[in-house]
Protein backbone atom coordinates (compact mmCIF):
# COMPACT_ATOMS: atom_id res chain seq x y z
CA UNK A 1 0.00 0.00 0.00
CA UNK A 2 0.99 3.66 -0.23
CA UNK A 3 1.24 5.85 2.23
CA UNK A 4 -0.88 9.25 1.86
CA UNK A 5 1.88 12.02 2.40
CA UNK A 6 -0.56 14.86 4.06
CA UNK A 7 -2.98 14.69 6.81
CA UNK A 8 -6.56 13.70 6.26
CA UNK A 9 -9.04 14.61 9.09
CA UNK A 10 -12.19 12.02 10.34
CA UNK A 11 -14.98 14.40 11.12
CA UNK A 12 -18.17 12.88 12.03
CA UNK A 13 -18.97 14.89 14.86
CA UNK A 14 -18.82 17.90 12.16
CA UNK A 15 -17.09 20.34 14.61
CA UNK A 16 -13.81 20.80 11.67
CA UNK A 17 -16.90 21.15 8.82
CA UNK A 18 -18.62 23.75 10.93
CA UNK A 19 -15.81 25.57 12.58
CA UNK A 20 -13.89 25.83 8.88
CA UNK A 21 -17.55 27.02 7.10
CA UNK A 22 -17.30 23.94 5.22
CA UNK A 23 -21.65 23.33 5.49
CA UNK A 24 -23.00 24.89 2.45
CA UNK A 25 -25.73 27.30 2.72
CA UNK A 26 -29.36 25.67 2.30
CA UNK A 27 -28.01 21.98 3.01
CA UNK A 28 -28.64 19.91 5.76
CA UNK A 29 -26.23 19.63 8.91
CA UNK A 30 -24.48 16.66 7.54
CA UNK A 31 -24.01 17.64 3.95
CA UNK A 32 -20.56 19.28 3.97
CA UNK A 33 -19.07 21.40 0.62
CA UNK A 34 -16.02 19.54 -0.22
CA UNK A 35 -13.23 21.76 0.60
CA UNK A 36 -10.09 21.66 0.15
CA UNK A 37 -7.31 23.91 2.60
CA UNK A 38 -3.67 24.62 1.72
CA UNK A 39 -1.77 24.90 4.99
CA UNK A 40 2.08 26.24 5.01
CA UNK A 41 4.65 24.79 6.65
CA UNK A 42 4.10 27.37 9.33
CA UNK A 43 1.02 26.58 10.18
CA UNK A 44 -0.52 29.28 8.16
CA UNK A 45 -3.76 29.22 5.95
CA UNK A 46 -3.00 29.95 2.71
CA UNK A 47 -5.81 29.18 0.24
CA UNK A 48 -9.16 27.53 0.93
CA UNK A 49 -11.14 26.09 -2.77
CA UNK A 50 -14.33 25.17 -2.17
CA UNK A 51 -16.61 22.72 -4.48
CA UNK A 52 -20.41 21.82 -4.25
CA UNK A 53 -21.11 18.27 -4.00
CA UNK A 54 -22.57 18.48 -7.45
CA UNK A 55 -19.12 19.49 -8.98
CA UNK A 56 -15.82 17.70 -9.63
CA UNK A 57 -12.45 18.64 -8.34
CA UNK A 58 -8.94 19.26 -9.92
CA UNK A 59 -5.78 17.57 -8.49
CA UNK A 60 -3.57 19.32 -11.28
CA UNK A 61 -5.18 22.53 -10.33
CA UNK A 62 -4.53 22.34 -6.48
CA UNK A 63 -1.08 20.88 -7.41
CA UNK A 64 -0.54 24.02 -9.82
CA UNK A 65 -1.98 26.16 -6.99
CA UNK A 66 1.04 25.35 -4.39
CA UNK A 67 3.32 24.97 -7.02
CA UNK A 68 2.32 29.05 -7.32
CA UNK A 69 2.34 29.03 -3.46
CA UNK A 70 5.99 27.99 -3.18
CA UNK A 71 6.90 30.16 -5.96
CA UNK A 72 5.93 33.19 -4.70
CA UNK A 73 7.14 32.45 -1.28
CA UNK A 74 10.37 31.72 -2.43
CA UNK A 75 11.27 34.57 -5.33
CA UNK A 76 8.69 37.11 -3.80
CA UNK A 77 6.69 37.32 -6.85
CA UNK A 78 3.28 36.85 -8.05
CA UNK A 79 1.80 34.64 -10.81
CA UNK A 80 -0.55 35.22 -13.08
CA UNK A 81 -3.43 33.88 -13.79
CA UNK A 82 -3.18 30.24 -15.32
CA UNK A 83 0.42 30.75 -14.61
CA UNK A 84 2.70 26.92 -14.42
CA UNK A 85 5.67 26.10 -13.48
CA UNK A 86 8.20 27.74 -16.09
CA UNK A 87 6.08 30.75 -17.28
CA UNK A 88 6.90 34.30 -16.01
CA UNK A 89 6.00 35.66 -13.15
CA UNK A 90 5.03 39.30 -12.01
CA UNK A 91 7.62 41.22 -10.03
CA UNK A 92 7.28 44.01 -7.67
CA UNK A 93 6.99 47.31 -9.48
CA UNK A 94 10.38 49.25 -9.13
CA UNK A 95 10.64 51.99 -6.60
CA UNK A 96 12.41 54.33 -8.83
CA UNK A 97 12.78 55.39 -12.29
CA UNK A 98 16.55 54.32 -12.31
CA UNK A 99 15.22 50.79 -11.03
CA UNK A 100 12.58 50.80 -13.92
CA UNK A 101 15.30 51.56 -16.63
CA UNK A 102 18.30 48.91 -15.04
CA UNK A 103 15.53 46.13 -15.18
CA UNK A 104 15.53 46.22 -18.66
CA UNK A 105 19.12 45.28 -19.11
CA UNK A 106 17.98 42.41 -16.68
CA UNK A 107 16.05 40.74 -19.01
CA UNK A 108 12.20 41.72 -17.53
CA UNK A 109 9.49 42.16 -19.76
CA UNK A 110 7.31 45.40 -19.64
CA UNK A 111 3.53 46.12 -20.12
CA UNK A 112 4.18 49.66 -18.17
CA UNK A 113 6.63 51.31 -16.73
CA UNK A 114 5.67 49.57 -13.20
CA UNK A 115 4.05 46.55 -14.36
CA UNK A 116 6.64 44.10 -15.42
CA UNK A 117 7.66 39.85 -15.63
CA UNK A 118 10.34 37.76 -15.58
CA UNK A 119 11.43 34.23 -16.11
CA UNK A 120 12.73 32.88 -12.81
CA UNK A 121 15.18 30.35 -13.13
Amino acid sequence: MFGIPFPIIEDLSMQVAHAYGMIQPGASDTSAVRATFVIDPEGALRAMVYYPMTNGRSVDEFLRLVQALQTSEKHKVATPEAWVPGADVIVPPPKTVEEARQRKDEGFQYTDWYFSTKKIV
